[in-house]
């Protein structure tokens, strides 16, 4: 998903009659406390019946059609994928089906509805731009770890390793993730590493520059102990967003998401 092109096309629409346009940012984020008892039933309820009292009090029969119809479509929705709930849901609808956007996000939501001429973008474009399409690489001497996230959610990892003894880097195949050497190679060739350690970044620096052109990263975050972090940056001609100092390739994906984008 695109969500910069879904942006632009939900931009250009303009209902001026009855057939108006709903929108709705729900948070189902289990992980948030005020989602412990899932309340998020009650707001989604509410925030509908709040709708069809207000319409109901109008008395625009058709406008309460067209409602009743993005209900039904909203509940179905809601229903079918609340098995599989990430933090929350992001939904556009019409009754006509001329607007129908509705997908499931691992962005932190704060919950809102709205029956108006026009789609109310502004939560989501402010998502757009918190969570870009990024580069996210962990290093530590002689291993860095990729991974490719866009929208708070991960579409890919890639972990390389150092061979100190041909001086080259490979891609961890999955049997060599978990069985890392770093730890008996920095005990080890700990005075190499810091001696070499210029020469060995320079030569992964350009994959990772073509990861991030080919995979279109708008964002790149380096992880790591100052030095090698610094160093990579520098072997880099990707321009990298920040480093964050901090030794983070052992740890859960999840943790090294929060720890980037909070």
């Amino acid at each position: 998903m695109d969500l910069n092109k879904e942006i632009q096309k939900l931009e250009t629409v303009r209902n001026d009659n009855s057939n108006k346009v709903f929108t709705m940012y729900l948070n189902t984020d289990p992980s948030d406390p005020d989602q412990q008892g899932g309340e998020w039933k009650i707001h989604l309820k509410n925030g509908l019946r709040n709708f069809e009292n207000y319409l109901n009090e109008d008395d625009d029969k058709e406008e309460q059609k067209n409602f009743q119809a993005v209900k039904e479509k909203v509940e179905r929705f809601v229903k079918g994928n609340e098995q599989n709930f990430l933090k929350g849901i992001v939904l556009f609808a019409t009754a006509d089906g001329e607007v129908w956007f509705a997908t499931r996000v691992q962005m932190p939501l704060e919950t809102a509805f709205y029956w108006q001429e026009t789609p109310q973008l502004e939560q989501l474009k402010q998502l757009s731009a918190k969570y870009p399409n990024s580069g996210i690489i962990l290093v530590q001497q002689n291993e860095i770890k990729v991974i490719d996230v866009y929208l708070n959610e991960i579409k890919n990892t890639y972990s390389y390793e150092l061979d100190i003894d041909t001086d080259n880097w490979r891609e961890k195949t999955t049997t060599d993730i978990g069985a890392s050497s770093t730890n008996q190679y920095t005990d080890k060739f700990k005075d190499r590493i810091e001696a070499n350690q210029q020469r060995w970044y320079k030569k992964i620096a350009p994959k990772l520059d073509k990861q991030a052109k080919d995979k279109g990263w708008e964002k790149i975050y380096i992880i790591g102990e100052s030095d090698p972090a610094n160093e990579l940056k520098e072997q880099m001609n990707k321009p990298v967003y920040e480093v964050i100092q901090k030794n983070m390739l052992d740890h859960e994906e999840s943790n090294v998401l929060q720890e980037v984008f909070g």
